[in-house]
């Protein structure tokens, strides 16, 4: 992998601890300026609870103005990138390798039926298929053909509380992120099986990924082994270590 793919996987799965904190000390708004109470900007902990309080408020702010029926652009599949990049925060020889056959999807919390799905189970779901685009929180950006589940049909079918505040995902490559349920019922959002018309590769998140083209990619979990509906903030991976939690693209 060049330096511009380490940087790109970097950014995608977001900067090393040093770099979020000048991250942190540069993004210093107005709006969190009164939070400081006259604290000098070098003070980390100080800098970094009062960033971490707009954030939050940030969040809010985006899911009010988050419209369920919006739906995001879509593209012939003229435009689709080839080659797709490949983005994590781990090198191409890294990737999960996981048995298809012998794979279930867990399934808890705030659901009627918690038994664990295969992937030939899944694909006997009714499927579909969009061309959006994946935008990475470095700026860049790459269109790309997803096939699979709608995720709001998977969840009347598990028997998901729709009215829960959250779903929470836990990925084969130690991963794991949480949406909120506007998002989770989107008509966009994928429980993805195929890319580009073939099995989902490993590459890009073999057995199943999340496609959410409503969220930045941090948002969009590869390689899920698990998930589970629930009213207490799961975080995440990122989110819990300063990024923003509803990562709205």
């Amino acid at each position: 992998m060049n330096d511009r793919q380490k940087r790109m996987c970097e950014m995608e799965m977001g900067p090393e601890q040093p770099d979020r904190r000048r991250f942190l000390r540069g993004s210093l708004a107005l709006g969190a300026l009164p939070l400081l109470g006259g604290c000098s900007v070098s003070d980390e902990p100080i800098v970094e609870k009062a960033l971490l309080q707009v954030s939050r408020f940030n969040d809010r702010v985006q899911a009010w103005l988050f419209d369920p029926e919006q739906l995001a652009p879509t593209y012939p599949e003229s435009m689709i990138t080839r080659p797709f990049p490949f983005n994590a925060y781990y090198s191409l020889d890294k990737v999960p390798q996981i048995d298809g056959e012998r794979f279930r999807l867990q399934v808890g919390g705030r659901v009627a039926d918690q038994r664990p799905w295969s992937l030939a189970e899944l694909r006997t779901l009714p499927q579909a298929d969009q061309v959006t685009r994946l935008i990475c929180v470095e700026g860049w950006s790459a269109i790309g053909k997803w096939g699979g589940v709608r995720f709001s049909d998977f969840l009347e079918r598990i028997g998901a509380d729709l009215e829960a505040q959250y779903v929470g995902f836990r990925c084969a490559d130690g991963y794991y992120t949480s949406i909120d349920m506007p998002t989770a019922l989107h008509p966009q959002t994928l429980l993805t099986l195929t890319f580009d018309g073939q099995v989902l590769p490993a590459r890009y998140g073999f057995p199943l990924k999340l496609r959410m083209p409503t969220k930045l990619g941090y948002k969009n979990p590869k390689h899920v082994e698990a998930l589970f509906v629930t009213n207490r903030y799961p975080g995440g991976y990122w989110e819990d270590r300063g990024y923003n939690w509803f990562g709205g693209s």
